[in-house]
């Protein structure tokens, strides 16, 4: 089995959205929970290689943005918010085998915190 399909079975059997964007803010992979979320439940259809201000609204995308820019200085994983489904989102930053920030992937979990 080839890589990067095995890396595509691993993603679409998490519970939950995945989302990759590079660092030109274009998104370049969904899992099936992401497409679910995103064109099922919030009415968007083809997200991939558009922007991810396609997505959000200006107040979200602005608080990517900053946290974009904590990534890109070695940061971890960040904290975004819950959502109305009582998700916790967070970013995680993506780094190639040097180091180089190439991307990031924004992730939901369950929110067991009251």
């Amino acid at each position: 089995m080839e890589k990067e399909k095995m890396l595509s079975y691993i993603l679409d059997a998490y519970q939950y959205p995945i989302v990759f964007v590079d660092c030109d803010h274009i998104i370049r992979y969904m899992n099936k929970m992401a497409e679910y979320h995103y064109y099922s439940e919030r009415g968007y259809s083809n997200l991939i290689g558009k922007s991810i201000s396609e997505c959000h609204n200006s107040q979200s995308e602005e608080k990517i943005r900053g946290a974009i820019e904590k990534l890109k200085n070695h940061g971890n994983e960040i904290f975004l918010g819950i959502s109305v489904k009582n998700q916790r989102i967070y970013i995680n930053p993506v780094r190639d085998e040097s180091g180089e920030f190439i991307g990031y992937f924004e992730r939901f979990e369950l929110n067991l915190q009251k």
